[in-house]
């Protein structure tokens, strides 16, 4: 799978494979002896992983399953909360330099949206001494391929992805916001996110871990990066959740 020129000017080291079970579990295999900002990508994932163990598979040339190794953490482990949602942010602004006239954005934690449909989804998992930083972004996928109707691709959008220029600005983007995190600069950070979160603002539903449920509006992040939910006369912090944007308010 050729043509990552540019990416591996940014990458500390890039491995472009075939095909992987699970990019994350291999770059996780490959950790003790890789540098931050170590780069596994493949567009051909057969055992996937998302978000609430959702599995995540796809056709062979219609996406990419992209993971970055990152060392470089913030001293402080709170601060580390916020490296999910600076993954999305990073992908959101790859994905809008490609996509210009269209609404691109974060359903808050951290999947990207275009025109309200997921592009994109992001895993962040930890390991005993960094962070793997997994994404799976829907390029060639067809308007059939589409897992489900609120999907999206740039495919399906009528648009060519440069694979090449969407991965490095991704890398290029995370890597500022990793050494924003690093250098203590929160409040950047949260203006940076909130400014492309399209949760906020939303009516929203939240189905929270042990099949509880809130629904309020989002009305901003904390200092943590947890989404601000008023609900009931009072504001809910929410560290993690399912969340289903109901209607603009």
């Amino acid at each position: 799978m050729p043509g990552f020129a540019r990416t591996a000017t940014v990458a500390a080291r890039l491995d472009v494979v075939e095909q992987s079970p699970s990019t994350n579990a291999q770059l996780r295999e490959l950790a003790a002896d890789a540098p931050h900002l170590t780069v596994l990508l493949t567009d051909s994932q057969t055992a996937g992983r998302g978000r609430l163990d959702r599995s995540w598979v796809t056709p062979p040339g219609s996406a990419l399953a992209i993971s970055v190794l990152l060392r470089d953490l913030p001293a402080d482990p709170a601060a580390r909360g916020w490296i999910p949602l600076v993954a999305g942010l990073a992908m959101a602004d790859a994905v809008a330099a490609q996509l210009p006239a269209h609404e691109v954005g974060v359903k808050w934690p951290n999947d990207v949206l275009v025109d309200g449909r997921k592009i994109c989804g992001i895993l962040a998992e930890a390991t005993s001494d960094a962070v793997i930083v997994g994404s799976g972004i829907n390029t060639a996928m067809t308007v059939a391929e589409l897992p489900v109707p609120t999907a999206t691709s740039f495919a399906a959008l009528g648009q060519a992805a440069d694979r090449d220029g969407l991965v490095a600005d991704y890398i290029a983007g995370l890597d500022v916001w990793m050494v924003a995190l690093a250098a203590g600069d929160a409040e950047r950070v949260r203006d940076a996110v909130a400014a492309r979160c399209l949760t906020i603002g939303q009516q929203v539903r939240v189905e929270l871990p042990g099949d509880g449920e809130l629904r309020g509006v989002a009305t901003g992040l904390d200092a943590d990066g947890r989404l601000l939910v008023g609900a009931d006369g009072a504001s809910h912090a929410v560290s993690a959740g399912d969340v289903v944007h109901v209607r603009a308010v």
